[in-house]
């Protein structure tokens, strides 16, 4: 297996009081139709932050306000190696449309044990 560098990828945990945005991916995708904390690849001379609101935006059609930063996760396997950062973040916009994925569940972390995650994304949910 070639070593590649970890790439950096941001994930928004998005709350609304107890609930959680989970996002389940498109089947079409890599880990398809796990479910994970929605966001994407941080692109060249582009912060986290600014990453993270460009992705939400082209995923979810909204805006988001970013709080603060909870947790970072390696995670390596075959295909894949990256460093994902998890920020907790609320929405300032209300309606969602859905351009990546194939739904998507506001959650209490309680239920999170009835959801299969992509790895990383189920780690961290003891820490939010």
């Amino acid at each position: 297996m070639h070593q590649m560098n970890p790439i950096d990828v941001v994930a928004a945990i998005i709350k609304r009081e107890d609930y959680y945005l989970l996002a389940k991916r498109n089947k079409d995708k890599y880990m398809g139709l796990k479910w994970e904390f929605p966001g994407g690849k941080v692109e060249q001379n582009e912060s986290f932050k600014e990453a993270l609101s460009r992705e939400i935006l082209e995923e979810l059609n909204v805006n988001i306000q970013i709080h603060s930063k909870v947790a970072e996760e390696r995670y390596q396997d075959e295909e894949i190696n990256i460093t994902l950062h998890y920020y907790i973040c609320s929405l300032i916009d209300t309606d969602i449309v859905l351009s990546e994925h194939e739904a998507i569940e506001w959650v209490k972390k309680q239920d999170f044990l009835k959801y299969e995650f992509v790895p990383g994304d189920g780690d961290i949910t003891s820490l939010i």
